[in-house]
């Protein structure tokens, strides 16, 4: 099969062109060609296609060779450029070499051309792959910089955002319902909830969430999310599913899962302002090593693949480059948090998944989303509990570094019916741990406090009490590293911000289960 090869010549000889052109033939090159002799030619011959060789004669009576090569070159072109020449001497040839052409020949010898030609094309080939490359690598360095950033901010407003839900909660179940103070409290929980939702995608882009992952089938996924999403997209959009049949299953959080399922949805609605049609397609794959190669963001092995496609307004390269950055948007000023698709980004990476998308500006966007398979079968669904919780009168241990959360936890859980005590970092929470090892039958740590950790602080408990349960609070994964043998061992905890429901649910839920250990 002949490589196809479309080639600008800078050439004032028809005959010398033609000459040219059989050389290139003659190589096994199948060439579509264009001739040239003066600057505004070579202008309207690079303004209207993309070439990839560039043969140029040196001396021209209209244009010379080194004014087309200025020319290209302060374009940014890095086409193969070589000059073939009768009169160029090894002086000029040595300057013209050093002005960023790539090779000289002669025309008394054209056999040199095809080697040259070969070498060219294979190495601007390896050089454009290293660009891609390196221009990924800056991608993934400046993500991994922006994912720390939001990390870090997250984590610190989820504290915040704890204290105000926690507060707005307490003034809603102490107040009317039907007073205006019960409303301006609900209207305080409903924004601090809402931005409690902004942090959460903060840290699903920055792949500090915390996961819950059970092996799900993502046609499950799909059917169950399908009626909410057909909601959404109102009646000028389609929504069409295409599921393997036998698709593997893969080991995620379906919560997560189902994040992922609504953003791209979501995304695809807003692409269509004047209707279209939704795919959604799963099936399995094999990354193989070439895929690999050529895609270094992946990984080979077997994986599942969701889909979304859409029929929308589709993407420029420059728009498809800065997607996935956190708050970047097309939408108008309050149309969008531009979270939707850096929260997919960071929830697939953090599966040890990855995306592909491709896009054309008015021929839509297809995203594909790879997560591994996992071996097994289904995990049932969880049950959710009821939100009333009954409380104890129990001795609880609450050791927190935040003062205005420790002063919420002792409100929250003596209004329960507890008995609490408070400790500001680790060394005082194993102190008045020491001085009430009788009493206390439930801890409730930090991760992350001065002095010492909650995981150290809990060793140190275990050592003296066995059997003590605890509940770890975090502010994200990255503060669960060292929770990973303690939850083993069933220990539980609540990622911030928490409601006083779920902080109540969990308690009692410790508490009873150690209770049923002794009975």
């Amino acid at each position: 099969m002949l490589t196809s090869l479309r080639t600008l010549l800078i050439e004032d000889s028809q005959d010398d062109a033609e000459l040219i052109v059989r050389e290139l033939r003659r190589g096994g090159y199948d060439v579509s060609f264009q001739r040239a002799d003066s600057e505004a030619g070579v202008i309207a011959a690079i303004n209207n296609h993309n070439w990839d060789l560039i043969v140029c004669d040196y001396s021209m009576p209209k244009f010379s060779g080194i004014d087309a090569l200025k020319l290209l070159r302060s374009r940014g072109m890095d086409t193969p450029f070589i000059f073939v020449s009768g009169t160029i001497g090894e002086d000029t040839a040595v300057s013209a070499l050093k002005q960023g052409a790539q090779d000289y020949v002669m025309k008394g010898n054209l056999r040199r051309l095809l080697p040259a030609v070969e070498r060219e094309l294979r190495e601007v080939k390896e050089r454009r792959e290293r660009q891609r490359l390196e221009v990924q690598l800056e991608q993934l360095k400046r993500f991994e910089a922006i994912g720390r950033l939001a990390g870090g901010i997250a984590h610190d407003f989820n504290n915040v955002l704890g204290v105000i839900l926690g507060w707005a909660q307490i003034g809603l179940d102490q107040t009317p319902n039907s007073s205006v103070v019960h409303e301006h409290f609900k209207k305080i929980h409903d924004q601090a909830d809402r931005a409690s939702a902004l942090t959460k995608q903060l840290l699903a882009f920055a792949r500090r969430q915390i996961l819950q992952p059970r092996n799900v089938s993502l046609n499950n996924i799909v059917s169950e999310t399908a009626p909410l999403l057909r909601t959404g997209l109102g009646d000028s959009i389609f929504l069409k599913a295409d599921l393997a049949p036998d698709l593997d299953i893969t080991r995620a959080d379906p919560s997560q899962l189902e994040q992922v399922l609504m953003n791209l949805v979501w995304n695809a609605r807003d692409a269509m302002p004047q209707g279209g049609v939704v795919i959604l397609q799963t099936q399995n794959l094999e990354i193989t090593q070439e895929f690999a190669r050529a895609h270094p963001y992946s990984h080979p092995g077997k994986y599942v693949r969701l889909s979304v496609s859409d029929s929308g307004t589709g993407m420029d390269s420059a728009t498809l480059d800065r997607i996935f950055e956190p708050f970047f948007t097309t939408k108008e000023i309050g149309k969008g948090t531009g979270l939707g698709l850096p929260t997919v980004y960071g929830i697939v990476k953090q599966h040890d998944g990855f995306l592909d998308v491709y896009s054309e500006p008015g021929k839509g966007t297809i995203f594909h989303v790879y997560l591994p398979t996992s071996i097994g079968t289904v995990d049932p669904p969880l049950t959710q509990p009821e939100d009333s919780v009954a409380g104890g009168k129990e001795t609880i241990l609450v050791a927190e570094d935040n003062l205005a959360l420790r002063e919420l936890a002792q409100v929250v859980l003596q209004s329960s019916g507890y008995q609490v005590i408070l400790a500001s970092n680790g060394r005082e929470a194993l102190h008045l741990f020491k001085a009430n090892i009788d009493d206390v039958q439930l801890a409730i740590l930090d991760v992350v406090m001065p002095l010492l950790g909650g995981p150290e602080v809990y060793t140190q408990m275990l050592a003296l009490k066995p059997n003590l349960p605890v509940i770890f609070t975090t502010g994200h994964s990255a503060e669960t590293a060292s929770l990973n043998s303690s939850l083993e061992e069933g220990a539980l905890f609540l990622q911030k911000p928490y409601t006083q429901q779920l902080l109540n649910r969990t308690i009692r839920l410790a508490l009873d289960r150690t209770s049923s250990k002794h009975t």
